[in-house]
């Protein structure tokens, strides 16, 4: 990775002892503990970091005060002390024994400020900064929840969070770790988790009234297998706000729409540059796949708090060629209709239709945008501040684009995603606005 100088550095972490599991401090329930369907479908890893900068306390204490608060959350949060299983039913379920999550400290070779820039993925050296299970071959063998404190040379460090996404969605895991931090600065949780998750169980006999085409396989005939053999560069786009208004005038100007959001307009944009940079056929057929927060959808709301996932993804489908050759307002509506199918009817579904069939989203020619830019990860405190920076460790998928808000006032958003060399640069040019 390149440092704040543009030198190649390279960052060295070294563990301290051995790894530990860290248990509730208090008794807690036990037993077989229910995932909703909505959480059967991202069942995946995903690993976060958040950076603190020295303060008058240094770091020397960092690692013991974070493990002790994680001891007293999990009395709130006792599931994610547990372990994955698979039910009767063949699905994913939280055998509740209180075994703890995994817990480990570590010291890095230099200063936070030599890391350089964390705000594109960098899963070779970003990835030291969190702790994997060895020889884990699957997510039956992996912790809910595994922890890992780096301590660096300037007094600053640096907290990496590896969480199953079947546990929570963005919300839920930024309401765990803000309760994670109050509970380490011994203030009230702002939010309690609310566990009962089977208030979102399929109906019975389930029904799916809605046509799911997230799950729809796309016969791929684009011709980018080929492409996807060239290197893959990962890079991060800053667009202030001057450059989002930018983007919601191009979308508006031809008369197309009466209005449009900052989500709507950038997501059309980057769907439209990420086609044409792929060079994908005009006759070739393109999924667009974003998750929609459902937690207000449903009727009656899910409570407060709401601990798992109370998202589902929507989506539209067009030939490559109409995002290409049609104004922006085109595939501003497509991404419009998609939010406008989300109500308590199409949530409902969605969790009937896992129960019918048992089947995941397919990517094949398919982009996948996920949103944090509307999360207040930023706003985790230890006791330390603020975190300086946070963000993913690596995007999960080739498929997949972040959304991450950007800047002191929240008010930028960071585009992160990887494509193949020859993409990349194609795509860099069509950021130019």
């Amino acid at each position: 990775m390149k440092n704040s100088n543009g030198n190649v550095f390279q960052l060295s972490v070294k563990q301290l002892g051995e790894p530990t599991l860290v248990t509730p401090a208090e008794e807690t329930e036990k037993g077989l503990y229910f995932l909703s369907n909505l959480d059967q479908n991202i069942a995946v890893i995903v690993r976060t970091i958040y950076c603190f900068k020295s303060d008058d306390k240094g770091n020397e204490k960092a690692g013991e005060v974070i493990k002790e608060a994680l001891k007293k959350v999990l009395v709130h949060y006792y599931p994610l002390a547990g372990r994955l299983t698979i039910s009767s039913e063949g699905k994913l379920i939280i055998n509740c024994n209180g075994e703890g999550a995994v817990f480990v400290e570590a010291e890095a070779n230099c200063s936070l400020e030599e890391i350089g820039d964390i705000t594109k993925p960098d899963p070779e050296a970003l990835g030291k900064l969190v702790y994997d299970i060895p020889g884990a071959k699957n997510i039956l063998e992996m912790p809910p929840l595994v922890a890992q404190v780096t301590k660096f040379k300037c007094g600053g460090f640096v907290l990496g969070v590896c969480m199953n996404h079947c546990m929570f969605d963005g919300i839920g895991a930024m309401e765990f770790v803000n309760s994670w931090g109050e509970t380490a600065r011994g203030v009230p949780l702002n939010v309690p988790p609310f566990l009962d998750r089977s208030i979102l169980k399929a109906r019975n006999p389930p029904k799916a009234e809605y046509l799911h085409r997230e799950f729809a396989e796309i016969e791929d005939n684009s011709g980018t297998s080929d492409l996807y053999k060239d290197e893959m560069l990962y890079r991060s786009f800053c667009f202030d706000a001057e450059k989002l208004e930018k983007i919601k005038s191009k979308a508006m100007e031809d008369g197309g729409l009466d209005k449009c959001t900052t989500f709507e307009a950038l997501s059309a944009f980057v769907w439209s540059a990420r086609t044409k940079a792929l060079k994908l056929l005009p006759e070739q057929p393109t999924k667009l796949l974003f998750a929609v927060d459902g937690r207000s959808k449903f009727n009656p709301p899910l409570p407060k708090g709401y601990f798992g996932n109370g998202i589902v993804l929507t989506n539209s489908i067009c030939q490559a060629g109409d995002l290409m050759e049609k104004p922006l307002s085109f595939a501003v509506g497509q991404v419009q209709e998609a939010i406008k199918m989300v109500d308590d009817g199409y949530m409902r579904s969605a969790i009937d239709y896992f129960e019918l069939t048992r089947v995941r989203p397919s990517l094949a020619s398919t982009l996948l945008i996920t949103t944090w830019s509307r999360l207040s990860f930023h706003t985790t405190d230890f006791g330390w501040g603020e975190p300086v920076l946070s963000g993913p460790v690596a995007l999960p998928e080739k498929e997949v684009i972040l959304f991450l808000s950007h800047g002191k006032e929240r008010r930028s958003i960071n585009v992160l995603l990887g494509l193949p060399d020859s993409a990349m640069k194609i795509f860099q040019d069509l950021m130019q606005i």
